[in-house]
């Protein structure tokens, strides 16, 4: 009788051309177990493609990586942007599957995990954080681990274990009983696998540094998808602080718009105050008792009546008028030309 094979691949990170490549190379068949350690999406080129083809093969494990878990928590950063963007309507989808993910898989040869384990702790009772990787977990296993060795040169489990997560170099890292196999495949590396039983190693070549070319080729699309409109204006100035590396120049254009964009709408500030208070000496000419009964009828009543009381101010509008939309929407009510925001910018180059 055949023994049945397991395959092990090491992180994918949306390179789906380089996963049917080891594919073939390996002679998958459909009676393999094919075993993902987790991170199957973001930097990588084809994101989708190597979600669709784990969710629809029957003999296929993913486990929960950092990067699956970063959109579960929504903590999303550039990769985790562009990926929202590919997936579009079928995030939410994705989100409900990544949801399952095991932690942790165990075959008769080997434990399966995505980036660690803390030694002596029984399998089931081991942390989810520092299984797939996350920062608290990494975290916490510094402070286990106060030497600043890594977590498999302390290993003492009879089991091997095989991880992934850190891109250990072309070549898979073997130390006491574990091997690490991210080699690197969306930085122009390697895509690895290991065949059990066996453990035989099978590896494709990356040609293409698709991360690089990837957070080149969306920053414009990963910018207009961001809720600009509904964010605070401390926020997006924390934004374009934080953006002002960019130099592509589509990118580049779109970010100036945004800065003069938000200068715009700063100086609406004192417009607006002179109209509510416009407003307010129009409403007192009919008296303080019809002020009163006209004045709660607008969705703006606070504001004319401190300014009824001489005690509207600028900042009295900064603090309360928080993002884009709230300033457009008493600019519109009081009749003031709201500022564009986002502006909209032709970035076709």
């Amino acid at each position: 009788m055949k023994t049945a094979r397991h395959f092990i691949i090491g992180d994918i990170h949306g390179c789906f051309d380089e996963l049917m490549m080891l594919t073939r190379k390996i002679g998958l068949t459909d009676d393999d177990m094919l075993i993902s350690l987790g991170d199957i999406v973001d930097r990588g080129n084809q994101s989708k493609e190597v979600y669709h083809y784990f969710r629809n093969r029957p003999r296929a494990v993913v486990l929960m990586g950092n990067h699956e878990r970063k959109h579960l928590n929504g903590v999303l950063n550039y990769a985790q942007d562009i990926v929202k963007l590919q997936l579009g309507e079928e995030y939410p989808a994705f989100l409900e599957w990544a949801a399952q993910l095991p932690y942790y898989y165990e075959t008769p040869e080997a434990i399966i995990v995505h980036a660690a384990l803390e030694n002596g702790v029984p399998l089931p009772e081991q942390r989810e954080d520092v299984l797939c990787g996350a920062t608290a977990g990494e975290k916490y296993l510094e402070k286990r681990y106060p030497d600043g060795t890594c977590w498999s040169d302390h290993y003492t489990g009879e089991k091997p274990v095989i991880y992934g997560h850190h891109v250990v170099g072309d070549q898979i890292k073997m130390s006491d009983n574990t091997y690490g196999i991210d080699t690197g495949c969306c930085h122009g590396g390697y895509l690895t696998a290991i065949e059990l039983p066996g453990f035989i190693i099978h590896q494709v070549k990356c040609e293409v540094d698709y991360w690089r070319v990837a957070q080149k080729e969306w920053q414009v699309p990963v910018l207009q998808a961001k809720d600009w409109a509904g964010m605070e204006l401390t926020a997006i100035r924390r934004q374009l602080d934080k953006l002002a590396y960019i130099e592509d120049p589509a990118a580049r254009k779109y970010l100036d718009a945004l800065h003069h964009g938000l200068g715009r709408l700063e100086a609406l500030f004192p417009v607006l105050k002179e109209q509510l208070d416009a407003l307010t000496a129009q409403l007192l000419e009919k008296g303080r008792e019809a002020f009163n009964q006209m004045a709660n009828s607008y969705p703006f009543k606070t504001y004319l009546f401190k300014s009824s009381n001489h005690n509207l101010k600028v900042e009295d509008l900064q603090k309360s008028l928080l993002t884009p939309e709230k300033i457009n929407q008493l600019a519109v009510a009081l009749g003031v030309l709201p500022v564009e925001f986002p502006p909209f910018v032709n970035t076709v180059r």
